[in-house]
């Protein structure tokens, strides 16, 4: 491996287990085993059962900038804190579980998904805690820190083209087909609706640690899983809530909640592109409706740009110490847009969907500095 990549590798997992040990710092009082865990905690010591039981419960943190400069409250889910440093932990957990509990994955079984990272880097952890394999299909452009992380964590990588999804080599079909052998399951975060269950646990969070106090709720889909699952929840809850996607540059869901229509100015004829999402925001943002997208309920969408997202990100490390991954700033876009759209005393949740050590070179080549 070329010495920068070394020196990449090393950095992506030193960034990690900092993450690690903060994560501890500051959840003690967090230590519930959730999602299905094997066994209940011991209550003696307050320890949880494995890695299982440290998925999930983050913390709820108000971003003091944000709420000063808009008058509402804004406050987030610090999914940075989950054991593989994303929100994409409690969905490769509940995928997991929901194979063993249906008989379709045993012990050194494989595990495949075609994915970004996110995913990918959760699954791989995970799948060690039940004794199974992984692979992972992922676009060749995708951050090049995520690749080396998931090779760090045993997976074995392979990386593709992006290419339409209807096309055999896309990665997703890639990871499909990887999975047509006994034991094996493919991940299918997209159409899996463990996807959306899990995050029926998000919602519940979220409307616990408000209190049961929460005008509005925000933030971008991929698969639609978050969305879904905990618009859902807090629907069920307090009907009023108001619910909002935010969309990047070149997706189309933004058209398909206001518009009922499935389209975005980058299909039209004559200007599509093998790879329309020409945007920093990796993990958001698609042109096809998902069966976990379907479940959501929202109630209005927002744009936003690769700019915007670049200069969040900037904004929440000066003001706030919030060291943020690209989607998770651009979330925080969409919740002042809420802000503003809702007024001053309300109150707005929204998620840090993982940190920004796995971007660091895709956003410091976009924003030319951080700092």
């Amino acid at each position: 491996m070329p010495r920068a990549a070394l020196c990449i590798a090393a950095a992506a997992t030193a960034a990690l287990a900092t993450c690690w040990v903060w994560r501890h710092s500051v959840r003690d009082k967090f230590f519930q085993a959730t999602n299905g865990a094997k066994s209940s905690a011991n209550k003696s010591t307050c320890a949880v059962q494995g890695l299982a039981g440290l998925i999930g419960n983050t913390p709820l943190v108000r971003i003091a900038s944000l709420s000063s400069a808009t008058g509402c409250e804004i406050v987030a889910k610090a999914e940075f804190l989950n054991p593989g440093g994303s929100v994409k932990d409690r969905v490769a957990l509940h995928i997991i579980q929901d194979a063993f509990a249906g008989g379709r994955l045993t012990e050194g079984g494989l595990i495949t998904e075609g994915t970004a990272g996110s995913t990918g880097v959760s699954l791989a952890m995970i799948a060690h805690a039940y004794g199974c394999r992984c692979h992972i299909a992922m676009p060749d452009d995708a951050a090049q820190e995520k690749g080396l992380m998931l090779e760090a964590l045993g997976a074995t990588v392979q990386r593709m083209r992006p290419v339409s999804i209807t096309n055999p080599d896309h990665f997703v079909n890639v990871a499909r087909r990887n999975a047509q052998q006994p034991n094996s399951i493919f991940a299918d975060q997209f159409e899996n609706l463990a996807n959306f269950r899990a995050h029926l646990q998000t919602g519940h969070e979220v409307w616990e640690q408000c209190s049961g106090r929460l005008d509005g709720f925000v933030c971008g889909a991929g698969t639609g899983g978050t969305i879904a699952g905990v618009s859902t929840y807090l629907k069920q809850q307090q009907p009023d809530v108001k619910v909002y996607l935010i969309d990047p540059p070149g997706s189309s869901l933004y058209n398909k909640v206001t518009r009922g229509v499935m389209y975005t100015k980058q299909e039209a004829e004559g200007k599509r592109l093998k790879n329309p999402f020409d945007t920093i925001t990796e993990g958001i943002g698609i042109n096809r409706q998902t069966a976990n997208f379907s479940l959501a309920r929202i109630d209005g969408a927002f744009q936003g740009t690769d700019r915007e997202a670049v200069e969040m990100a900037a904004y929440l490390l000066r003001n706030d110490g919030l060291f943020v991954g690209s989607s998770a700033a651009m979330n925080c876009v969409g919740a002042v847009k809420l802000a503003r759209k809702l007024g001053p005393g309300h109150t707005i949740a929204t998620i840090l969907c993982d940190g920004g050590q796995r971007y660091l070179l895709c956003t410091t080549t976009a924003s030319g500095m951080l700092y």
